[in-house]
């Protein structure tokens, strides 16, 4: 069996309005249309979305449960294309995650909860939202698969590691990622640039980053979303404003570049489990 070498993807680089549940799923329905429109075939939005970040003890008053006819709705919309769309995720209640809905076909495909909940600088998740505890890997179509980890998972390179162990074809990476948030010193434009093109060249998995651009509050949330190829080279960025941008992807590019830098194949998950005995 053959499998289709070309993949269509895409990363939405738009604002969020904080709470404005309404507002945001409407523009999240008209990108969708303008990516449907491309003959996208997966389609990547920025961590919480249909929300805003700083969301603090209101919570609970955005968080959704997973049979919200809005992310039906979403779901209906996206047709065949796979689309990642940032949430709260209301589990029972008092228990909220900051959460992935991964939609495709007219349903919620799989849910992703975020892993390493930041507590530095001017981050305080782990205040509000409780730890997921799983890595998520989701079928696009025959050939193809995406696993997601949002924004500080991908500063944790044993969950990188773990989540790409399975062998997706695609590394989804939803950030918020605001200028100064961590700290003067640190730059998140040029660190995260080096953090995705490190995981692409390394496990020769294409990279879709997707990430805010415009203001909350005292935050400027500064873009960059792009989209890299399996040798970590770019195929795609966005400008400074809000787009969509889209790439095609190669399977037999991720083939070639994994057989030439088979990081999957000599991983001695063995080994590296028998090293960490012990640790926390």
């Amino acid at each position: 069996m053959h499998y289709q070498d070309k993949l269509l993807v895409g990363a939405a680089q738009i604002n969020a309005d904080l709470y404005d549940m309404d507002a945001n799923f409407e523009r999240h329905l008209n990108i969708i249309e303008e990516a449907s429109e491309h003959n996208l075939e997966l389609l990547v939005f920025p961590e919480l979305s249909l929300t805003g970040y700083g969301l603090g003890s209101r919570v609970m008053q955005v968080a959704m449960p997973l049979e919200d006819p809005r992310l039906s709705e979403l779901a209906k919309a996206c047709g065949s294309m796979q689309t990642i769309v940032g949430f709260v995720e209301e589990a029972s209640p008092g228990e909220y995650y900051n959460a992935l809905a991964i939609l495709q076909h007219g349903t919620l495909k799989a849910v992703h909860r975020k892993l390493n909940l930041p507590t530095y600088g001017g981050l305080e998740e782990g205040k509000w939202f409780s730890h997921g505890s799983e890595v998520t890997l989701a079928e696009i179509c025959p050939g193809w698969s995406s696993t997601s980890l949002i924004c500080a998972d991908l500063w944790n390179p044993a969950l990188v590691h773990a989540a790409l162990l399975p062998r997706p074809t695609v590394l989804c990476a939803p950030i918020n990622s605001a200028s100064g948030i961590v700290s003067e010193e640190f730059s998140n434009e040029q660190n995260w640039l080096l953090n995705v093109s490190f995981y692409a060249m390394t496990y020769g998995t294409p990279v879709i980053m997707a990430n805010r651009f415009g203001p909350e509050g005292e935050s400027h949330f500064w873009g960059g979303s792009r989209i890299l190829g399996p040798r970590g080279e770019l195929l795609a960025t966005a400008d400074d404003r809000e787009m969509l941008i889209s790439a095609e992807l190669s399977r037999t590019q991720i083939a070639r570049a994994r057989f030439e830098l088979p990081t999957h194949r000599d991983a001695d998950t063995p080994l590296i489990r028998e090293l960490m005995a012990g640790y926390r």
